[in-house]
């Protein structure tokens, strides 16, 4: 479902952004980053999400703001970072999740050009929660199977072995839990899954 929107969060931070969608206890359900992959590439080496300010604001807010109204972002070495790799302006957004679904949502947007303004801050956020309460379709008992199957590593023959079909049907029903998961790929698929507790 994330994908629905990239071209919405490209045009917003043409620069780049990253969003987390359903952050749990170790990883969020589905990703989307449009960062450069060399700040992609300093950002991990770096180990800057272990403490960077932003995604700090994220776990302990809701709403948006702009980068430049954080204090523990400004005057840091995290926004020399930032700047060195030409993102001069940005602001982040976070969803929180409710009791029943205590999952949260969450955003870094980056701009080289200006600072966002409010109304898009606000169009972001609103797409953002819109996308957080979506409850994905649940895959099938059967496509279920099937994925649990191939997160364990078995290959599409070995799966379709198991559970006596064909490799066409295996993958149709591997396709199906992906599609009902929101997902592009199948190991993204199965990261999902497991982040819901399916697998």
């Amino acid at each position: 479902m994330l994908s629905d929107f990239q071209s919405l969060f490209a045009e917003r931070a043409p620069a780049g952004c990253y969003i987390a969608l359903r952050a749990g206890f170790f990883a969020p359900e589905a990703e989307l980053n449009l960062f450069p992959a060399d700040w992609i590439n300093h950002y991990t080496f770096s180990g800057l999400a272990l403490a960077d300010p932003l995604l700090r604001w994220c776990q302990e807010n809701s709403g948006y703001a702009r980068w430049k109204d954080i204090d523990s972002f400004v005057g840091t070495d995290f926004m020399r970072d930032y700047r060195k790799f030409g993102f001069e302006f940005g602001s982040v957004v976070s969803i929180h999740g409710t009791e029943e679904m205590p999952k949260r949502s969450l955003g870094i947007f980056a701009r080289a050009d200006r600072e966002l303004h409010v109304s898009e801050m606000e169009e972001i956020e609103t797409v953002l929660s819109r996308i957080h309460a979506a409850e994905p379709e649940m895959p099938t008992e059967a496509q279920m199977q099937a994925l649990q199957l191939y997160s364990k590593g078995y290959l599409h023959k070995q799966v379709a072995h198991e559970l006596q079909l064909s490799v066409g049907g295996v993958k149709a029903r591997l396709r199906g839990a992906a599609d009902r998961l929101g997902a592009k790929t199948l190991r993204e698929a199965a990261s999902i899954a497991a982040s819901r507790g399916l697998l």
